[in-house]
């Protein structure tokens, strides 16, 4: 979606390397002198475009976009028919299509399934080799989902090349849930596989252990070299069939001239038998105390390894509940009325327009209106309402939400992938795959992680054989063998993603759907949130509670010729003037030339004569008097409603008050912002007195009144620049651009199309509830990261030189490959474990609940 729909013609300009509302925040300033207006300004991020007014010069654009930091090349004049890609992208059955995630400019979304990748120096090769394809814009992989995504132009073919270039696997995707089916059902055969694995290698293991340590001795003599060559041999195929992966893994990383996890399991365990087997075969050539085997180190390395992956596996399933939670919502059939009969069909054949029946209990397949009966619906999965809805004739419904009662028909608006729960399923992956600016810390350390690592176990290795005590050769070994263990990048490269995975379920099982990485990191960190007033704060759906008629004037032709004006528009207080003339059969006056003043109010002729609704600031600026209806006014303001002032002329009418209600939950959920410490602001066009009275029900620390749709993105900018981390709440065009303009946008889902595509985080209900869940869940999730990359970096920092020897001088500790091998799986599975953690948590208002 971009930000507007205005079918106007337009510049556009494609950008590169926009990831999250900072980077928007950055091109809009560095626009501000060739485009003074923000809102002409329109950043869609999802597709890399802004576009701009056609009497604006692209080149010029171009180069203070590239200045600012994002390359940028103006794109051909359009004409924008649609405030959606993807709308912008249907077709008919005649017309040609674009090849799958493709964008209406050409540029092309291709998704990669990965194989072979185990650590963060993987990601970062593949990621280099995607962006090493010329058409490339962007790449990123996932680690914990094994996929990568390519933005560009570039042919797929190439980008299968380019990662195979580098000694890994990729597949297109082209049907995402078929692949995620097929990664679980993959994922459970190579569980089972690392097993069986790890039993083999283990077994042997323990066996050489037990017999070195009774029977015979770990040290090669003429008695027992027969057996140690023959464990040798057991050794060497437990390497080729229960290792063989990582050995094939740091072979093709050798010979594309890459480093990572399976560079260091071969080396260490490869030279700790091969050492073994000069033991065994030419023992002559070291000397007596040198004749030590490694044979069982290398079983067991390799053993343990494999049960590290087989947890970690086991583990990472659970971070995934969340998508599989939502994929299991979709119904697989639908009961179709098609030339009057009922029909069982697969809910793939469903089509717009059909006519669907309902029963008692079961989903709803796709998105659509009703048109025969009443019920009420579960939406708690898409809402995080856990009480259902009720639902008559006219309203709209969801494909995965569940009928509570009540059979009812309704008619297919919405079908396949348009329908809202698999729009949501899409963002929800699109997020779990993206990376905060915390996740790119580990990416920068890995891309010198393991060479330095290899030069560290090189110099310890020297160190040993010069200075070190006799058998300077064994404790050579061991030393050099135990570091390329213990260093194993795997817990550093899943520290980020797995967290992000979990945080972001977790967020959309609360009702928040996270659109960017970058948003999930930036909302634990906000300490002011701006409110807008009609429908985030308040229902959003006024109502006319006083109408006091001037002196001499009939009440019933005030509210005839206010519904007069109102009648021609669309704005809240209008329909509730509108509404109020139906209630009481009052015909509304013909007014003509109708004209919107914003900011002040409507006007039109009627009979003649100006007509004229609005605030008093406008009307009393207009030479009108309305000293007679002061009282009125008073009690308008104390019940927090708004006063709408009807003149002919110079003449005040009367005044009508029309108040929008606060929502039953608002109070509530602002006080957790203030608990959280987070100052809350409410912005509103309402006059002075009005917005207090409403800002005394719901707890606002700070009001801004009387401001105007266009000075909204400017008060956020402001806040800003005092130092405050701001989040932004709101659900109409107008809150776009302050939207776009926060640290975080917060969209109320049930507001408009372009508020929820200006926001960083969508509330799938009308609650301020959401934004506090956002804030909590997003504190939770990066102190999770902060607590994995701590563990795997101290981790590392500690392991690494007690590995080398640290210890040796004052101890005499020299720690042994197999405790290497098992600490390194048990770093992985501790980073994972505590990522799962998160799917434990409740936010306050769930504890509260879960304790009511």
């Amino acid at each position: 979606m971009n930000e507007t729909s205005n079918p106007i013609s337009t510049v556009r300009i494609r950008i590169s390397g926009a990831s999250c509302q900072g980077c928007a925040r950055k091109i809009r300033t560095a626009l501000a002198d060739l485009v003074p207006d923000p809102q002409d300004v329109e950043i869609d991020l999802e597709h890399q475009l802004v576009t701009l007014p056609e009497s604006i010069d692209p080149e010029e654009a171009a180069v203070r976009i590239s200045d600012a930091g994002y390359p940028a090349s103006p794109l051909s004049r359009s004409s924008n028919d649609s405030a959606d890609p993807a709308q912008r992208n249907h077709v008919g059955p005649d017309q040609p299509r674009q090849a799958p995630g493709g964008t209406e400019s050409g540029e092309d979304v291709v998704e990669l399934a990965i194989t072979g990748a185990t650590c963060s120096s993987c990601v970062r090769a593949i990621e280099n080799a995607l962006l090493s394809v010329s058409g490339v814009t962007s790449a990123h992989m996932n680690l914990a989902d094994q996929t990568a995504t390519a933005r560009g132009n570039a042919n797929p073919g190439q980008l299968i090349k380019a990662v195979d270039s580098v000694g890994y696997g990729a597949s297109v995707i082209e049907d995402p849930d078929r692949a995620d089916e097929a990664r679980e059902q993959e994922d459970r055969r190579h569980y089972r596989e690392l097993l069986i694995k790890m039993a083999f290698s283990l077994g042997l293991g323990a066996v050489m252990m037990i017999w070195g340590m009774t029977v015979g001795d770990m040290m090669v003599t003429p008695d027992n070299r027969m057996v140690w060559a023959v464990f040798g041999f057991l050794t060497l195929l437990a390497l080729i069939f229960t290792g063989g992966h990582y050995f094939s893994g740091a072979w093709k990383a050798l010979r594309h001239h890459n480093a990572n996890m399976d560079t260091l399991i071969a080396l260490g365990t490869g030279t700790a038998w091969l050492y073994s087997s000069v033991v065994v075969s030419v023992p002559d050539l070291l000397p007596d105390m040198a004749r030590h085997v490694y044979f069982e180190a290398s079983a067991m390395i390799i053993g343990l390894i494999n049960l590290g992956q087989a947890l970690e596996l086991r583990a990472k399933g659970k971070t995934s509940q969340a998508i599989r939670r939502l994929l299991d919502l979709r119904a697989k059939t639908a009961r179709v009325i098609r030339d009057g009969e009922e029909r069982d069909l697969p809910v793939e054949e469903v089509r717009v327009g059909d006519h669907i029946r309902v029963r008692p209990g079961e989903k709803l397949p796709v998105d659509g209106e009703i048109v025969e009966g009443e019920t009420r619906i579960d939406e708690s999965m898409l809402t995080g309402e856990p009480m259902p809805v009720s639902k008559k004739v006219g309203a709209e419904v969801s494909a995965g939400t569940i009928n509570s009662h009540g059979a009812f028909i309704y008619s297919a608006t919405r079908v396949g992938s348009e329908t809202a729960l698999a729009q949501i399923i899409r963002l929800v992956k699109k997020a779990q795959g993206s990376k905060p600016a915390i996740g790119r810390l580990a990416d920068d350390i890995s891309a010198v992680f393991v060479p330095i690592v290899m030069l560290i176990a090189v110099t310890a290795a020297l160190v040993w054989f010069n200075v070190g005590p006799d058998p300077r050769a064994v404790h050579m070994l061991v030393a050099a063998t135990t570091v390329l263990i213990i260093a194993c990048p795997c817990a550093l490269g899943l520290a980020t993603p797995m967290s992000v995975m979990v945080g972001v379920g977790k967020a959309a099982e609360y009702g928040a759907l996270i659109r960017q990485g970058d948003a999930l990191q930036t909302a634990g960190k906000l300490n002011l949130v701006v409110l807008d007033k009609t429908g985030t704060i308040t229902e959003g759906h006024p109502k006319v509670t006083h109408l006091s008629a001037g002196s001499g004037q009939d009440p019933s032709q005030v509210l005839a010729l206010a519904a007069g004006l109102e009648i021609h528009s669309e704005h809240p207080l209008a329909e509730a003037v509108v509404n109020r003339a139906r209630e009481q059969k009052v015909t509304a006056e013909p007014v003509t030339d109708f004209e919107v003043l914003s900011g002040k109010g409507v006007q039109g002729f009627y009979e003649g004569s100006r007509l004229r609704l609005g605030n008093r600031r406008w009307l009393e600026a207009e030479g009108v008097e309305l000293d007679g209806l002061e009282q009125a006014t008073s009690d308008i303001i104390e019940a927090a409603g708004t006063p709408l002032f009807l003149a002919m002329e110079q003449t005040a009418l009367g005044v009508i008050g029309v108040a929008d209600a606060v929502k039953p939950d608002s109070a509530e959920a602002i006080a957790r912002l203030h608990k959280a410490g987070i100052k809350v602001v409410m912005v509103t066009g309402d006059i002075e007195a009005t917005a207090q009275a409403i800002g005394r029900q719901a707890g606002i620390d700070e009001i801004q009144s009387e401001v105007l749709p266009e000075d909204k993105a400017r008060i956020v900018s402001q806040y800003r620049e005092q130092g405050y981390r701001v989040g932004m709440v709101g659900d109409g065009i107008n809150d776009a651009p302050a939207l776009a303009a926060a640290d975080v946008g917060f969209a109320i889902g049930t507001g408009t199309d372009v508020a929820i595509e200006s926001a960083s985080i969508t509330l799938m209900r009308g609650s301020l509830h959401g934004v506090a869940d956002a804030i909590e869940i997003s504190r939770a999730t990066v102190s999770n990261i902060h607590q994995n990359l701590f563990g795997a970096f101290i981790y590392n920092t500690l392991g690494i030189p007690v590995a080398a020897g640290l210890l040796y001088p004052v101890w005499g500790v020299l720690l042994s490959p197999i405790f290497a091998g098992a600490a390194m799986s048990l770093s992985s599975v501790t980073v994972v474990t505590n990522a799962n953690r998160l799917r434990l948590f409740k936010t306050s208002r769930g504890q509260g609940e879960q304790n009511g």
